[in-house]
């Protein structure tokens, strides 16, 4: 269960294409739009745990507010965003699925009806390293719910990865594959009803 837990440390937004040079760093403005923008998008990812350990699976996203990772075997597990709560269920443990408020995760910030980066201590580091632009973020309000760390090119402006570092000193990064942006995923993808109950989608 150790290994899913830390998958709330990787939930975030995922949209890749094959690696282009950006020219310049990107602003705050453009990453936000680029954020704002996407509404669905399914696609590979691979996780590393803090403890260095890797996971692969695919993710599904539906703007606003709903993501699932479903995870590839030995893990078998399943995380899901949906109604404001975020379940992370392990098909191979006889425990409850475990549940936290989405508000309670960095998850928040990037899957919030209107991403905007500009908001007053909301990032804390925005750097560029000649391909990359990385910005960190976190909940101006809670600061205690860790922050993410995105790196993103341009040319078109894409997420390529991005690190989840908790209030307890641990980081979990997502590795992104190629993603198919847009088209219909249904809301059932998101029932954390249904994850909570064992149920198997």
């Amino acid at each position: 269960m150790r290994k899913l837990t830390s998958a709330i440390l990787a939930i975030g937004l995922a949209v890749s294409a094959p690696l282009a040079a950006a020219a310049q760093q990107l602003s705050l403005n453009e990453i936000s739009g680029y954020l704002n923008q996407l509404r669905t998008a399914k696609g590979d990812f691979t996780q590393i745990n803090d403890d260095g350990s890797i996971s692969s699976g695919t993710i599904y996203i539906k703007r606003p507010g709903k993501v699932r990772f479903e995870y590839n075997a030995p893990d078998s597990g399943l995380v899901i965003a949906g109604a404001n709560t975020v379940v992370i269920y392990d098909k191979k443990s006889n425990q409850p699925a475990e549940t936290y408020p989405l508000a309670r995760t960095p998850l928040s910030i990037i899957l919030a009806e209107n991403v905007d980066l500009g908001r007053a201590k909301m990032v804390t580091g925005h750097s560029y390293d000649g391909t990359a632009t990385t910005v960190t973020a976190q909940d101006p309000a809670n600061p205690q719910y860790g922050n993410i760390q995105m790196k993103f090119t341009g040319n078109p402006v894409q997420l390529r990865q991005w690190i989840i570092n908790d209030g307890n000193g641990s980081a979990t990064t997502v590795v992104l594959g190629d993603m198919q942006v847009g088209g219909n995923i249904a809301n059932s993808l998101f029932d954390t009803a249904g994850a909570r109950a064992g149920s198997k989608r």
